[in-house]
Protein backbone atom coordinates (compact mmCIF):
# COMPACT_ATOMS: atom_id res chain seq x y z
CA UNK A 1 0.00 0.00 0.00
CA UNK A 2 2.72 2.75 0.60
CA UNK A 3 3.81 2.21 -2.88
CA UNK A 4 1.15 4.22 -4.04
CA UNK A 5 1.17 6.86 -1.20
CA UNK A 6 1.57 10.14 -2.84
CA UNK A 7 4.47 12.03 -0.17
CA UNK A 8 6.47 13.66 -2.66
CA UNK A 9 10.26 12.39 -2.78
CA UNK A 10 8.62 9.33 -1.07
CA UNK A 11 6.47 8.74 -3.88
CA UNK A 12 9.12 9.45 -6.54
CA UNK A 13 11.71 6.52 -5.03
CA UNK A 14 8.44 4.18 -4.45
CA UNK A 15 7.65 5.20 -8.55
CA UNK A 16 10.97 4.32 -9.55
CA UNK A 17 11.52 1.15 -7.08
CA UNK A 18 8.59 -0.27 -8.95
CA UNK A 19 9.49 0.88 -12.97
CA UNK A 20 13.18 -0.99 -11.81
CA UNK A 21 11.41 -3.85 -10.15
CA UNK A 22 8.69 -4.19 -13.61
CA UNK A 23 11.64 -4.21 -16.04
CA UNK A 24 13.27 -7.02 -13.69
CA UNK A 25 10.80 -8.71 -13.70
CA UNK A 26 10.01 -8.13 -17.59
CA UNK A 27 13.85 -9.46 -17.99
CA UNK A 28 13.02 -12.43 -16.34
CA UNK A 29 10.21 -13.06 -18.19
CA UNK A 30 11.37 -12.84 -21.71
CA UNK A 31 14.21 -14.77 -20.45
CA UNK A 32 12.30 -17.54 -19.38
CA UNK A 33 10.24 -17.49 -22.64
CA UNK A 34 13.65 -17.54 -24.33
CA UNK A 35 15.05 -20.63 -22.07
CA UNK A 36 11.69 -22.34 -22.81
CA UNK A 37 12.03 -22.20 -26.61
CA UNK A 38 15.06 -23.94 -26.26
CA UNK A 39 14.12 -26.43 -23.88
CA UNK A 40 11.44 -27.29 -26.40
CA UNK A 41 14.51 -27.55 -29.50
CA UNK A 42 16.96 -29.68 -27.63
CA UNK A 43 14.14 -31.92 -26.73
CA UNK A 44 14.46 -33.11 -30.39
CA UNK A 45 17.94 -33.65 -30.18
CA UNK A 46 19.91 -36.62 -29.31
CA UNK A 47 20.62 -36.48 -25.07
CA UNK A 48 24.29 -36.48 -25.86
CA UNK A 49 26.75 -36.46 -27.87
CA UNK A 50 27.49 -40.05 -28.26
CA UNK A 51 24.31 -40.55 -29.64
CA UNK A 52 24.34 -37.89 -31.96
CA UNK A 53 26.29 -39.82 -35.57
CA UNK A 54 27.13 -38.49 -38.25
CA UNK A 55 28.38 -41.09 -40.91
CA UNK A 56 29.24 -39.92 -44.21
CA UNK A 57 30.95 -41.73 -47.01
CA UNK A 58 34.25 -41.31 -48.42
CA UNK A 59 32.84 -38.09 -50.79
CA UNK A 60 32.43 -35.53 -47.79
CA UNK A 61 36.01 -34.37 -47.15
CA UNK A 62 38.04 -34.82 -43.93
CA UNK A 63 38.60 -30.94 -42.90
CA UNK A 64 34.61 -31.10 -43.55
CA UNK A 65 33.89 -34.01 -41.25
CA UNK A 66 35.84 -32.18 -38.60
CA UNK A 67 34.02 -28.91 -38.47
CA UNK A 68 30.64 -31.56 -38.17
CA UNK A 69 32.28 -33.04 -35.59
CA UNK A 70 33.22 -29.60 -33.69
CA UNK A 71 29.86 -28.40 -34.34
CA UNK A 72 28.33 -31.39 -32.95
CA UNK A 73 30.59 -30.75 -29.97
CA UNK A 74 29.12 -27.65 -29.16
CA UNK A 75 25.58 -28.17 -28.69
CA UNK A 76 26.62 -30.35 -25.52
CA UNK A 77 29.11 -27.62 -23.62
CA UNK A 78 29.51 -24.36 -23.28
CA UNK A 79 30.23 -22.60 -26.24
CA UNK A 80 29.33 -18.85 -27.28
CA UNK A 81 26.71 -18.64 -29.91
CA UNK A 82 28.70 -16.34 -32.29
CA UNK A 83 31.61 -19.21 -32.28
CA UNK A 84 28.82 -21.82 -32.65
CA UNK A 85 26.87 -20.02 -35.51
CA UNK A 86 30.98 -19.34 -37.13
CA UNK A 87 31.25 -23.03 -37.78
CA UNK A 88 27.83 -23.80 -38.57
CA UNK A 89 28.24 -20.54 -41.53
CA UNK A 90 31.21 -22.52 -42.93
CA UNK A 91 29.57 -26.15 -43.38
CA UNK A 92 26.93 -23.90 -45.11
CA UNK A 93 29.19 -22.08 -46.95
CA UNK A 94 31.08 -25.30 -48.35
CA UNK A 95 27.80 -27.30 -48.72
CA UNK A 96 25.86 -24.59 -50.55
CA UNK A 97 29.28 -24.77 -53.32
CA UNK A 98 28.79 -27.84 -53.67
CA UNK A 99 24.94 -28.14 -54.29
CA UNK A 100 24.72 -25.47 -56.69
CA UNK A 101 27.84 -26.57 -58.88
CA UNK A 102 26.60 -28.92 -62.38
CA UNK A 103 23.44 -30.07 -62.56
CA UNK A 104 20.77 -30.65 -59.77
CA UNK A 105 20.22 -33.99 -60.50
CA UNK A 106 24.20 -34.37 -60.28
CA UNK A 107 24.31 -33.68 -56.63
CA UNK A 108 25.66 -36.05 -54.21
CA UNK A 109 22.84 -36.79 -51.58
CA UNK A 110 26.07 -36.95 -49.05
CA UNK A 111 26.28 -32.92 -49.67
CA UNK A 112 22.82 -32.48 -49.40
CA UNK A 113 22.70 -34.56 -45.85
CA UNK A 114 25.99 -32.16 -44.68
CA UNK A 115 23.73 -29.01 -45.82
CA UNK A 116 20.82 -30.03 -43.53
CA UNK A 117 23.12 -30.90 -40.74
CA UNK A 118 24.43 -27.26 -41.37
CA UNK A 119 21.11 -25.60 -41.16
CA UNK A 120 20.39 -27.49 -37.70
CA UNK A 121 23.67 -26.68 -36.37
CA UNK A 122 22.72 -22.52 -37.00
CA UNK A 123 19.22 -23.24 -36.02
CA UNK A 124 20.62 -24.11 -32.28
CA UNK A 125 23.06 -21.46 -32.91
CA UNK A 126 20.46 -19.08 -33.00
CA UNK A 127 18.08 -20.08 -30.51
CA UNK A 128 20.60 -21.00 -27.86
CA UNK A 129 20.65 -17.62 -25.60
CA UNK A 130 17.82 -15.12 -26.01
CA UNK A 131 16.81 -15.20 -29.23
CA UNK A 132 15.25 -12.14 -30.64
CA UNK A 133 12.45 -11.91 -33.17
CA UNK A 134 14.54 -11.59 -35.78
CA UNK A 135 16.82 -14.87 -35.16
CA UNK A 136 13.52 -16.87 -34.46
CA UNK A 137 12.37 -15.82 -38.54
CA UNK A 138 15.85 -16.70 -39.33
CA UNK A 139 15.55 -20.19 -38.00
CA UNK A 140 12.43 -20.47 -39.61
CA UNK A 141 14.53 -19.80 -43.09
CA UNK A 142 17.10 -21.56 -42.27
CA UNK A 143 15.05 -24.98 -41.33
CA UNK A 144 13.02 -24.25 -45.07
CA UNK A 145 16.16 -23.89 -46.64
CA UNK A 146 17.53 -27.26 -45.53
CA UNK A 147 14.03 -29.20 -46.29
CA UNK A 148 14.37 -27.21 -50.02
CA UNK A 149 18.06 -28.17 -50.65
CA UNK A 150 19.27 -30.64 -48.63
CA UNK A 151 18.34 -33.78 -47.82
CA UNK A 152 16.48 -35.76 -44.74
CA UNK A 153 18.70 -36.26 -41.78
CA UNK A 154 17.73 -37.96 -38.09
CA UNK A 155 13.89 -38.67 -38.79
CA UNK A 156 13.52 -35.76 -40.68
CA UNK A 157 14.48 -33.28 -37.23
CA UNK A 158 14.60 -30.40 -39.40
CA UNK A 159 10.51 -30.70 -40.21
CA UNK A 160 9.94 -31.08 -36.36
CA UNK A 161 12.04 -28.18 -35.35
CA UNK A 162 10.24 -25.31 -37.81
CA UNK A 163 7.14 -26.58 -36.57
CA UNK A 164 8.30 -25.73 -32.88
CA UNK A 165 10.10 -21.97 -34.23
CA UNK A 166 6.71 -21.14 -36.02
CA UNK A 167 4.49 -21.62 -33.14
CA UNK A 168 6.80 -19.60 -30.99
CA UNK A 169 6.85 -16.99 -33.82
CA UNK A 170 3.21 -17.05 -33.82
CA UNK A 171 2.96 -16.80 -30.24
CA UNK A 172 4.85 -13.63 -30.87
CA UNK A 173 2.74 -11.96 -33.22
CA UNK A 174 -0.75 -13.62 -32.76
CA UNK A 175 -2.09 -10.45 -30.88
CA UNK A 176 -1.17 -8.22 -33.75
CA UNK A 177 -2.14 -10.21 -36.64
CA UNK A 178 -5.30 -10.39 -34.44
CA UNK A 179 -5.71 -6.82 -34.41
CA UNK A 180 -4.76 -6.16 -38.41
CA UNK A 181 -7.33 -9.26 -39.28
CA UNK A 182 -9.82 -9.62 -36.39
CA UNK A 183 -11.59 -11.94 -39.24
CA UNK A 184 -10.47 -13.82 -42.09
CA UNK A 185 -13.03 -14.21 -44.62
CA UNK A 186 -12.62 -16.36 -47.54
CA UNK A 187 -12.42 -14.39 -50.94
CA UNK A 188 -15.81 -14.71 -52.62
CA UNK A 189 -14.68 -14.19 -56.51
CA UNK A 190 -17.57 -15.25 -59.06
CA UNK A 191 -16.84 -18.22 -61.07
CA UNK A 192 -16.87 -17.22 -64.56
CA UNK A 193 -18.94 -19.21 -66.84
CA UNK A 194 -16.59 -20.55 -69.75
CA UNK A 195 -18.09 -22.84 -72.23
CA UNK A 196 -16.27 -25.85 -73.46
CA UNK A 197 -15.70 -25.87 -77.03
CA UNK A 198 -18.11 -29.37 -77.12
CA UNK A 199 -19.58 -31.55 -75.34
CA UNK A 200 -17.59 -34.95 -76.14
CA UNK A 201 -14.49 -33.54 -75.51
CA UNK A 202 -15.17 -32.99 -71.77
CA UNK A 203 -13.43 -34.68 -69.17
CA UNK A 204 -15.95 -37.46 -67.85
CA UNK A 205 -16.95 -36.76 -63.77
CA UNK A 206 -17.53 -39.38 -61.19
CA UNK A 207 -19.05 -38.59 -57.33
CA UNK A 208 -16.60 -40.53 -54.68
CA UNK A 209 -16.03 -43.63 -56.77
CA UNK A 210 -14.84 -46.72 -54.71
CA UNK A 211 -10.96 -47.20 -54.54
CA UNK A 212 -11.62 -50.47 -56.44
CA UNK A 213 -13.96 -48.35 -59.26
CA UNK A 214 -11.27 -45.80 -59.22
CA UNK A 215 -8.83 -48.09 -59.82
CA UNK A 216 -10.33 -50.70 -62.49
CA UNK A 217 -11.97 -47.53 -64.58
CA UNK A 218 -9.37 -45.31 -64.63
CA UNK A 219 -5.91 -45.40 -62.95
CA UNK A 220 -5.22 -48.91 -64.46
CA UNK A 221 -6.70 -47.93 -68.45
CA UNK A 222 -4.81 -44.17 -67.83
CA UNK A 223 -7.95 -42.35 -68.19
CA UNK A 224 -8.74 -38.95 -66.75
CA UNK A 225 -11.57 -38.19 -64.53
CA UNK A 226 -12.76 -35.36 -62.29
CA UNK A 227 -13.40 -36.61 -58.83
CA UNK A 228 -16.47 -34.52 -57.39
CA UNK A 229 -16.89 -35.16 -53.40
CA UNK A 230 -13.60 -36.50 -52.48
CA UNK A 231 -12.39 -33.54 -50.46
CA UNK A 232 -15.31 -31.37 -49.33
CA UNK A 233 -14.16 -32.38 -46.09
CA UNK A 234 -10.77 -30.63 -46.33
CA UNK A 235 -10.40 -27.34 -43.49
CA UNK A 236 -9.58 -25.68 -46.53
CA UNK A 237 -12.40 -25.64 -48.20
CA UNK A 238 -14.79 -25.42 -44.72
CA UNK A 239 -13.52 -24.38 -41.31
CA UNK A 240 -10.38 -23.09 -42.14
CA UNK A 241 -10.76 -21.25 -46.02
CA UNK A 242 -8.06 -20.35 -47.69
CA UNK A 243 -7.66 -16.23 -48.61
CA UNK A 244 -4.52 -14.56 -49.24
CA UNK A 245 -5.02 -13.44 -45.60
CA UNK A 246 -5.34 -17.07 -44.29
CA UNK A 247 -2.37 -18.20 -45.68
CA UNK A 248 -0.47 -15.38 -44.83
CA UNK A 249 -1.60 -15.91 -40.73
CA UNK A 250 -0.59 -19.40 -40.84
CA UNK A 251 2.66 -19.84 -42.95
CA UNK A 252 3.64 -15.69 -43.49
CA UNK A 253 6.77 -16.49 -42.26
CA UNK A 254 7.72 -20.03 -44.58
CA UNK A 255 10.37 -19.68 -47.11
CA UNK A 256 8.88 -21.43 -50.69
CA UNK A 257 10.22 -21.59 -54.14
CA UNK A 258 8.24 -19.05 -56.11
CA UNK A 259 8.16 -19.14 -60.40
CA UNK A 260 8.52 -15.82 -61.77
CA UNK A 261 7.85 -15.69 -65.12
CA UNK A 262 5.02 -15.90 -67.49
CA UNK A 263 6.11 -19.47 -68.86
CA UNK A 264 9.31 -21.20 -67.81
CA UNK A 265 9.96 -21.50 -71.43
CA UNK A 266 10.24 -17.72 -71.76
CA UNK A 267 14.22 -15.85 -71.24
CA UNK A 268 12.84 -14.31 -68.18
CA UNK A 269 11.89 -17.47 -66.69
CA UNK A 270 13.46 -17.73 -62.80
CA UNK A 271 13.12 -19.13 -59.56
CA UNK A 272 13.51 -17.75 -56.26
CA UNK A 273 12.95 -18.62 -52.61
CA UNK A 274 11.35 -15.86 -50.12
CA UNK A 275 8.87 -16.05 -47.49
CA UNK A 276 5.40 -16.34 -48.43
CA UNK A 277 4.31 -13.17 -46.86
CA UNK A 278 7.04 -11.54 -49.41
CA UNK A 279 5.88 -13.15 -52.63
CA UNK A 280 2.08 -12.24 -51.39
CA UNK A 281 3.99 -8.16 -50.83
CA UNK A 282 5.50 -8.06 -53.80
CA UNK A 283 3.23 -10.02 -56.70
CA UNK A 284 -0.17 -10.81 -55.26
CA UNK A 285 -1.43 -7.94 -53.30
CA UNK A 286 0.00 -5.50 -56.20
CA UNK A 287 -1.88 -7.72 -59.03
CA UNK A 288 -5.08 -6.10 -60.68
CA UNK A 289 -8.10 -8.37 -61.24
CA UNK A 290 -7.39 -7.96 -64.84
CA UNK A 291 -3.59 -9.69 -64.27
CA UNK A 292 -5.13 -12.10 -61.91
CA UNK A 293 -6.80 -13.94 -64.36
CA UNK A 294 -6.18 -15.80 -67.54
CA UNK A 295 -2.34 -16.76 -65.89
CA UNK A 296 -1.54 -20.14 -68.51
CA UNK A 297 0.97 -22.38 -67.88
CA UNK A 298 2.86 -24.23 -71.25
CA UNK A 299 1.61 -27.44 -72.37
CA UNK A 300 3.96 -30.53 -70.46
CA UNK A 301 3.74 -33.94 -69.14
CA UNK A 302 4.87 -35.61 -65.95
CA UNK A 303 6.83 -38.79 -65.24
CA UNK A 304 3.82 -39.71 -62.27
CA UNK A 305 0.06 -39.59 -62.11
CA UNK A 306 -1.02 -36.55 -60.74
CA UNK A 307 -4.47 -35.57 -58.80
CA UNK A 308 -5.00 -31.70 -59.12
CA UNK A 309 -7.29 -30.51 -56.27
CA UNK A 310 -8.94 -27.05 -57.24
CA UNK A 311 -9.49 -25.36 -53.49
CA UNK A 312 -10.21 -21.43 -54.25
CA UNK A 313 -11.51 -20.01 -57.62
CA UNK A 314 -11.34 -22.16 -60.71
CA UNK A 315 -8.97 -23.55 -64.12
CA UNK A 316 -9.10 -24.54 -67.36
CA UNK A 317 -7.31 -27.43 -68.34
CA UNK A 318 -6.90 -29.44 -71.40
CA UNK A 319 -5.14 -32.77 -71.72
CA UNK A 320 -3.23 -34.76 -74.51
CA UNK A 321 -2.64 -38.53 -75.03
CA UNK A 322 1.15 -39.34 -75.13
CA UNK A 323 -0.12 -41.22 -78.26
CA UNK A 324 -0.11 -38.28 -79.84
CA UNK A 325 2.76 -36.07 -78.14
CA UNK A 326 4.57 -36.20 -81.99
CA UNK A 327 1.32 -33.56 -83.12
CA UNK A 328 2.24 -31.63 -79.65
CA UNK A 329 5.67 -30.85 -80.78
CA UNK A 330 7.74 -31.70 -77.81
CA UNK A 331 11.27 -29.62 -77.48
CA UNK A 332 14.23 -30.94 -78.89
CA UNK A 333 16.21 -30.05 -76.14
CA UNK A 334 16.99 -32.91 -73.39
CA UNK A 335 15.94 -30.64 -70.89
CA UNK A 336 12.44 -29.62 -72.04
CA UNK A 337 11.78 -32.89 -74.00
CA UNK A 338 8.33 -32.96 -71.63
CA UNK A 339 7.75 -29.09 -72.90
CA UNK A 340 4.84 -28.99 -75.84
CA UNK A 341 6.53 -25.69 -78.40
CA UNK A 342 2.87 -24.74 -78.91
CA UNK A 343 1.06 -21.50 -77.62
CA UNK A 344 -2.19 -24.16 -76.96
CA UNK A 345 -4.86 -21.68 -77.24
CA UNK A 346 -2.82 -19.64 -79.63
CA UNK A 347 -1.18 -22.03 -82.04
CA UNK A 348 1.04 -21.49 -84.97
CA UNK A 349 -0.23 -23.59 -87.47
CA UNK A 350 2.40 -23.22 -89.70
CA UNK A 351 5.49 -24.03 -87.42
CA UNK A 352 2.70 -26.91 -86.27
CA UNK A 353 1.02 -27.85 -88.76
CA UNK A 354 -0.57 -30.96 -86.94
CA UNK A 355 -1.27 -29.45 -83.75
CA UNK A 356 -5.51 -28.58 -84.58
CA UNK A 357 -5.37 -32.19 -85.47
CA UNK A 358 -4.57 -33.98 -81.77
CA UNK A 359 -7.46 -34.67 -80.11
CA UNK A 360 -8.07 -33.59 -76.74
CA UNK A 361 -10.28 -33.07 -73.31
CA UNK A 362 -10.85 -30.24 -71.36
CA UNK A 363 -12.74 -29.39 -68.35
CA UNK A 364 -13.24 -26.25 -65.93
CA UNK A 365 -12.04 -27.05 -62.72
CA UNK A 366 -13.68 -25.24 -59.55
CA UNK A 367 -13.69 -25.88 -55.65
CA UNK A 368 -13.96 -28.95 -54.53
CA UNK A 369 -13.40 -30.93 -57.84
CA UNK A 370 -10.13 -33.09 -58.15
CA UNK A 371 -8.64 -33.85 -61.49
CA UNK A 372 -6.50 -37.21 -61.72
CA UNK A 373 -3.92 -37.31 -64.83
CA UNK A 374 -2.69 -39.95 -65.87
CA UNK A 375 1.06 -40.70 -66.18
CA UNK A 376 2.80 -38.78 -69.50
CA UNK A 377 -0.73 -36.99 -70.69
CA UNK A 378 0.57 -33.21 -71.71
CA UNK A 379 -1.97 -31.15 -69.79
CA UNK A 380 -2.48 -27.21 -70.28
CA UNK A 381 -3.53 -25.25 -67.36
CA UNK A 382 -4.95 -21.68 -67.47
CA UNK A 383 -6.20 -19.86 -64.33
CA UNK A 384 -9.77 -18.17 -64.61
CA UNK A 385 -9.14 -16.19 -61.47
CA UNK A 386 -7.46 -15.73 -58.77
CA UNK A 387 -7.41 -19.78 -57.57
CA UNK A 388 -5.45 -21.61 -55.48
CA UNK A 389 -4.40 -25.65 -55.77
CA UNK A 390 -3.04 -28.36 -54.70
CA UNK A 391 -1.34 -31.53 -56.29
CA UNK A 392 -0.08 -35.07 -55.47
CA UNK A 393 2.13 -36.92 -57.52
CA UNK A 394 2.83 -40.81 -57.14
CA UNK A 395 4.46 -43.06 -59.72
Amino acid sequence: MLLFKPVGQCWSWRRDAFKDHSCAFTRCVIAHLMAATWSKISTLLPADEDHFFLHFDDKVEASVLDVLRRCRRQLYTETGSAARLLDAQIILDVSWEKLNTGTWRDVDKEWRRVYSYGCLFKVCALCGEEPAEEDLLQAVRTCDMGLLMGAAIMDDRLQALVQVLQKEVGKNTKNEKEREHPEVKRIKLACPNVPLSRKDLEIPRVKCPSLESFKNNYLLPLKAVVLEGTIEHWPALNEHPWSVDYLRSVAGCRTVPVELGSRYTDEEWSQRLMTLSEFIDRYVSKMSDTSQEDAATVCGYLAQHQLFEQVVGSKYIRLYSPEDSDKVYPHPSPLLHNTSQVDVENPDTERFPAFPEAPYQECVLRPGDVLFIPVQHWHYVRSLEQSFSVSFWWS
